[in-house]
């Protein structure tokens, strides 16, 4: 095997070498004066601190094993979003077009609703002066995604850092305890040395 493919199968192993060679293969590619949004992607490999800083790199272990727990609140916060935007569309589509007159101006509507952003003056007070029941719908709406479902996120993103945490843990006292051993069996061998030695010269003396 030559040794510029040894070396470049090496390279590659690296995920973050992987990384920097795309970068740079697309900021050095002839694509003309369109790609210069293309290049300004160089800016990405200030990511690699992430690998370089630990906490950093702890957060964002963490982030990635939470994941698939963040999958399953996001495919419930879509649920959630869906009926309402139905709900939303069928109860004040006639009177509020512009905000609930189909399923995606509802989405994006409940959403703006969903940050606190205006809701009260800039959403729901208007549609009130038309159905003042509408409160209930919205203060429901409210309560299920933005205080409930997305501390959900959290939660998953705490508890997915101190599982790190308690792994870290494990592997460090486990390192302790491996050296401990190490220490005493050696401890143990050089008093055994000390013993025979010490027999070794009583006897000739």
């Amino acid at each position: 095997m030559p040794s510029w493919w040894f070396i470049a199968c090496v390279f590659f192993r690296a995920g973050w070498n992987v990384f920097d060679f795309l970068i740079v293969g697309i900021t050095i590619a002839p694509f003309g004066e369109g790609a210069s949004v293309l290049r300004a992607l160089r800016i990405l490999r200030a990511l690699r601190l992430v690998s370089v800083v630990p906490s950093m790199r702890k957060v964002v272990d963490a982030l990635l094993k939470a994941v698939p727990g963040m999958v399953s609140v996001l495919a419930l916060l879509l649920l959630v979003f869906y009926v309402a935007a139905v709900m939303s569309t069928k109860l004040f589509g006639d009177a509020f077009p512009d905000w609930f007159g189909s399923i995606g101006a509802s989405f994006y509507t409940l959403f703006q609703v969903m940050t606190l952003e205006s809701w009260s003056m800039g959403i729901v007070r208007p549609v009130m002066e038309v159905y003042p029941q509408a409160w209930l719908f919205f203060i429901v709406f409210i309560l299920l995604t933005t205080f409930a479902v997305l501390n959900l996120f959290i939660a998953i993103v705490v508890d997915a850092m101190s599982v790190t945490g308690h792994a870290e843990q494990e592997e460090t006292r486990e390192l302790v305890d491996n050296e401990h051993h190490e220490v005493m069996t050696e401890i143990r061998r050089l008093n055994d040395e000390v013993v025979a030695l010490r027999r070794s010269l009583e006897k000739r003396c």
